[in-house]
């Protein structure tokens, strides 16, 4: 596979990637339109935060199978149009979900014991132990919007302190030992501090807004760690300064775009940011929640192993098989068998059985362990078909596979008989082998974005 390489990252990825077998390049300065021009050379592309990726780009890259973000999210992308496209979108929120919940925890902490007006007063020769009396986390109730890989590791974060720990998010039974899965009415209710976890999206844009600040019983304070369009800046303001929030510690802003340093080029800026500049009770970060040493390894690697998943059968996990060969197997990619009429066993089949026919025989359609559609194909042959040659049987197994050309190297060196020569098709590759009881097997490493299109008259055999 040749990967295109975009944004700097740990070169653990570009190692990883090479050990795999994958050619990288790079490119970290041309523009956009000179990436589009060649991006249908590159089976995967790395990126970061450089650029969108939208409908026209996906369009140009014709032999893209999958976008890894180094991220935790992938909102730079036409998530739609990609999966239209047969494009894996692989992000890394397991890379650095310790670094977001520690940030968390290390901001409101700060916040609460009000260390930057302290040492802000101390440079200045003021020393105000009274000004400075801080708040204890024990006793508190923590209220998360969002639990997936950054809420949970927050909750964890706060276990060695005496909180009660709530969460509210649209999926169901996210909840663990470490926080108590409610609705969002009982978090206003009880909740003394508000943190954010949520990816972007239309439900989480601009989510923390006035109507939902006033519903609060008592006041808070507000953390957010995710994505700054989730609060209304203005509308933060204005509960900072009514007394319905008690203080923010934010690391995202509703400014942000690509670069949010272009925002300091302009003499005037808005008002509410102003208005957070100067103010005490709020604490600042550039987006650096998840930017530690040990985060850019980590995303790298995360990055790396869902590639070697997702395309090579490698997990970090080794699944437990007796068989080596066994692991490349991801699936049963067909059944096929000798009849004397394949046309009336087809109607048969479809009469009695409710099969849906067409052409070829019919197609069973399922999710495999990514979530990404898989079929198996039922396939009647003609009494004197040579398909299954040289195997002298009436039926043929085909297996789905990963990454067909490492198997049949493999298989090669353990002394596996390999027929012919491997044929690829627009809805993938295929190749040929003997079991010990000369089977005749057919391994498909399959293209499920074209097999999904396929016509009826685009076909190996007409049977």
């Amino acid at each position: 596979m040749k990967v295109l390489h975009i944004d700097h990252n740990h070169p653990v990825l570009e190692q990883g990637l090479k050990k795999l077998g994958c050619l990288n390049e790079e490119d970290f300065s041309s523009s956009k339109e000179e990436i589009e021009a060649k991006i249908h050379l590159y089976d995967g592309i790395v990126i970061r935060s450089r650029f969108k990726i939208d409908k026209e780009f996906l369009d140009k890259a014709t032999r893209l199978k999958f976008i890894a973000r180094v991220g935790a999210g992938v909102e730079s992308i036409d998530v739609d149009h990609a999966k239209k496209k047969g494009v894996h979108l692989i992000s890394a929120p397991e890379g650095n979900r310790n670094a977001v919940g520690e940030h968390a925890l290390g901001m409101l902490l700060s916040l609460f014991n009000k260390f930057k007006q302290a040492d802000d007063q101390i440079r200045k020769g003021k020393w105000l132990r009274e000004a400075n009396r801080g708040l204890e986390l024990d006793g508190k109730t923590i209220g998360l919007i969002g639990y997936g890989n950054m809420g949970k590791s927050f909750a964890k974060k706060l276990q060695g302190f005496e909180v009660e720990v709530l969460c509210y998010d649209i999926k169901e039974n996210v909840g663990d030992a470490n926080c108590r899965q409610t609705t969002l009415t009982e978090i206003q209710e009880k909740a003394d501090v508000l943190s954010i976890h949520t990816p972007f999206n239309e439900l989480s844009d601009k989510m923390i807004n006035r109507d939902l600040i006033s519903l609060f019983r008592k006041p808070f304070y507000l953390i957010n760690t995710a994505r700054g369009s989730a609060v209304v800046t203005d509308h933060l303001v204005e509960g900072i300064e009514q007394g319905k929030i008690l203080g923010a510690c934010l690391d995202v802003l509703e400014y942000e775009k690509t670069s949010f340093e272009n925002l300091f080029e302009n003499k005037s800026l808005p008002a509410a940011f102003e208005y957070l500049i100067h103010s005490d009770q709020v604490l600042l970060s550039p987006h650096v929640a998840g930017w530690t040493v040990e985060s850019k390894e980590k995303l790298a690697q995360t990055c790396v192993e869902k590639i070697a998943a997702l395309f090579f059968n490698i997990h970090t996990k080794p699944i437990a098989q007796k068989n080596s060969l066994r692991t490349k197997v991801t699936g049963i990619g067909g059944v096929f068998f000798k009849t004397k009429d394949p046309e009336k066993t087809k109607k048969w089949y479809e009469k009695h059985l409710g099969f849906q026919i067409d052409s070829q025989g019919s197609s069973f359609w399922w999710k495999d362990m990514h979530n990404q559609n898989a079929t198996t194909q039922w396939s009647p042959f003609k009494e004197e078909s040579t398909y299954f040659s040289p195997s002298q049987k009436d039926f043929m197994f085909n297996y789905r596979v990963s990454n067909l050309e490492n198997l049949l190297v493999e298989l090669q060196k353990e002394g596996v008989v390999i027929l012919g020569k491997p044929e690829s098709f627009s809805y993938g590759k295929f190749a040929w082998i003997l079991d010990l009881d000369g089977n005749k097997i057919e391994l498909w490493e399959p293209n499920n974005a074209h097999f999904e299109n396929l016509t009826n008259g685009d076909s190996r055999e007409n049977i």
